[in-house]
């Protein structure tokens, strides 16, 4: 949330409130008094400290094929995070992806979700995706995802920033793992302070590009017609223009909607309209 100063001030006092209402929760499981449910079959949990992406899909997509790929059953929990019908724009690219190879359980009580494969479908290994927090939800490891681009030192509690815990909720984590290595490769002053948690480090890889309609023929940055008005719907969108530029595409403009955005006809008219004036969209809608 890039909130102006004075705002951000303004809203310090409710990040307060806030962050002792997300330790009182975690010690409230701590100690019992909530109850915390456990599958049958081992899971390993992909979450974050902040809201905005971090890239826990992509994460759960490769660690779901590192899983197949040594002969395991692959289950993936989501709460399926601004979609309908137990999908959501993440469960469709992991299926995508995956195909039948993996067991899909979409919803808010995860437990459940994970209880109904469990009965149906023989796993070895459950994936929580976003579930850092989901502490209803046993958990055999948690990896932290950390975006580079975004110091943890230097945010602030919900709402004033973007953190959902205090930094201190790290130690909670088995494995961190920065995102993102290649736009800044030093790790943060903020989880060093942790030098017992395994730390990695992940960079975006481009693929290549494919029409939306028509052909699925995969195609490298060079074949783009060039200059390319770009906009997306992601938790960071300035960190995806820059791998943009590295990639080599020459950028016209870019318009950032907001994360897992539904795009309507209205929205491609003004991304029409930005890209024939070559005008940059404001912030985020």
């Amino acid at each position: 949330m890039h909130w102006p100063l004075p705002i951000r001030i303004l809203l310090l006092p409710l990040s307060w409130v806030y962050g002792l209402g997300a330790r009182l929760r975690v010690l409230l499981y701590a100690q019992g008094l909530l109850r915390t449910n456990r599958l049958k079959t081992p899971l390993v949990s992909v979450g974050n400290l902040t809201v905005g992406g971090t890239g826990k899909t992509p994460m759960v997509l490769w660690l779901a094929e590192k899983f197949l790929s040594e002969g395991m059953r692959v289950g993936i929990l989501s709460r399926g995070y601004r979609g309908s019908g137990e999908t959501s724009d993440e469960i469709e690219l992991l299926k995508n992806k995956l195909g039948d190879r993996a067991v899909f359980g979409v919803g808010a009580d995860r437990f459940a979700a994970g209880r109904k494969i469990e009965a149906e479908h023989p796993v070895d290994v459950f994936l929580l995706d976003d579930g850092f927090q989901h502490l209803a939800l046993a958990r055999d490891i948690d990896i932290v995802l950390v975006d580079s681009t975004r110091p943890l030192h230097q945010e602030y509690g919900l709402p004033a920033g973007r953190l959902r815990e205090p930094v201190s909720a790290m130690a909670r984590a088995g494995v961190v793992v920065f995102t993102r290595v290649e736009q800044t490769p030093r790790h943060q002053p903020a989880v060093r302070k942790l030098p017992e948690l395994p730390i990695f480090s992940a960079s975006t890889a481009l693929i290549g590009f494919r029409p939306l309609i028509g052909s699925q023929e995969i195609f490298s940055a060079k074949a783009l017609p060039q200059p390319v008005f770009a906009f997306c719907g992601l938790g960071n969108p300035d960190a995806f223009l820059r791998n943009l530029a590295q990639w080599g595409v020459e950028l016209a403009g870019g318009k950032a909607f907001r994360d897992h955005h539904r795009y309507s006809e209205e929205d491609g008219r003004e991304v029409e309209k930005l890209a024939k004036t070559g005008s940059q969209g404001s912030g985020y809608d």
